[in-house]
């Protein structure tokens, strides 16, 4: 090694001590990293949300019933006479699996002639549905098993399972609203961050400080043409979906390009406030990809269920724009949901759009002042 090298690597070493920004997130990222895919990274599935369909009860149904409370994996959110009651909680988001009693359930059960009974599984997810699936399997079997022990004959229990909004567990399905999501964030947040940090470096800035142009002003002067790249970008996604995966289109097309460019305003805001608080380029990306590409990856729903997370994990996601974004592109795709399932989602993401927004330009004013 020579010396004009080691002088040259000293002097990059001290380079990098200085910047106390960059060490302070370099030695962090490999921490957040860890301990997010620890926690985050869950085959397993926690509270299933259970709807029942009862529409005649007797002993056996609520013995049943009483079972799937006390498996641990499952929480009955409502008990309805009805299968119509079943669709309004799959396309709201709030049942994840519905148990449908035959009228004699119990009847057929003492005759020792099948009792029948439908499971109806959300399949917008199908990894998730099948481990579902096994979970209420398991616990059918292990009280057909038991009521046949206590009456001394074989007792035959046949469910029929149904699958819905993804019959053929396609997992493509579940994995290109994500995809959208992520791309939108990578243009969105990445980009804008990287552009206004940049101009801070190059001193550009000082140039619009003697124009007339207010702080708001110059904000979406820098991010409306990443707006329009990401609108272009979700109408690349979907033909992609369409054409290649064969993703089904359930809703309305003008619905999910207005949530998008929703979504894509909240991700700009975000990449200003990023850009508005680093002093540099690179930190500048290294919060980008902190902030926005990990929480989107592990914390939106996107692969692993928010519901088999750690309560503290599920309360953190509730603040990542990704996780609301892909409930929405999910219900708009596979379920054909409209803005009156999706309001909740929606009003979410307004919420977050404005805060940030409020927060980058106040951010922004004092640093160009």
């Amino acid at each position: 090694m020579t010396a004009t090298l080691r002088a040259f690597m000293i002097k990059e070493f001290r380079h990098i001590l200085r910047d106390r920004q960059t060490l302070t997130i370099l030695l962090l990222m490999p921490l957040v990293q860890v301990v997010l895919f620890g926690f985050a990274l869950r085959s397993d599935v926690r509270d299933v949300r259970l709807v029942v369909v009862d529409p005649s009860p007797d002993h056996a149904t609520l013995a049943l019933r009483a079972r799937f409370a006390a498996a641990g994996r499952f929480r009955i959110v409502a008990v309805t006479p009805s299968m119509q009651t079943v669709e309004i909680f799959f396309r709201r988001g709030e049942g994840d699996v519905a148990i449908a009693f035959d009228p004699a359930f119990a009847a057929r059960l003492e005759s020792a002639g099948p009792a029948r009974l439908l499971l109806a599984v959300d399949a917008s997810d199908p990894n998730t549905a099948t481990t579902i699936q096994a979970y209420a399997r398991t616990v059918i079997t292990s009280y057909e098993a038991e009521i046949g022990a206590r009456e001394g004959q074989p007792v035959r229990i046949v469910p029929e399972i149904r699958m819905r909004f993804n019959p053929t567990l396609e997992s493509v399905n579940l994995f290109v609203p994500g995809l959208i999501a992520l791309v939108l964030t990578l243009v969105s947040a990445l980009m804008t961050a990287i552009s206004l940090s940049r101009e801070k470096e190059r001193g550009t800035l000082e140039i619009l400080l003697v124009s007339p142009l207010r702080p708001w002003q110059i904000i979406v002067g820098k991010v409306m043409p990443y707006l329009g790249l990401a609108f272009a970008n979700v109408l690349t996604a979907l033909l992609a979906a369409w054409l290649v995966f064969q993703v089904p289109f359930r809703g309305s097309l003008a619905l999910l390009l207005a949530e998008s460019l929703l979504y894509s305003t909240v991700s700009l805001s975000l990449g200003v406030l990023v850009a508005s608080r680093t002093a540099s380029q690179r930190v500048a990306m290294l919060v980008a990809l902190l902030a926005t590409m990990l929480p989107s990856a592990l914390l939106s729903g996107m692969v692993f269920p928010v519901a088999s997370m750690p309560p503290v994990l599920q309360w953190f996601s509730t603040i990542v724009p990704a996780r609301w974004f892909i409930i929405i592109a999910r219900g708009i795709m596979l379920k054909g949901v409209g803005l009156e399932y999706l309001w909740r989602e929606t009003m979410v993401l307004g919420a977050m759009t404005m805060v940030l927004m409020t927060a980058a330009v106040r951010s922004f004013k004092p640093r160009v002042a």
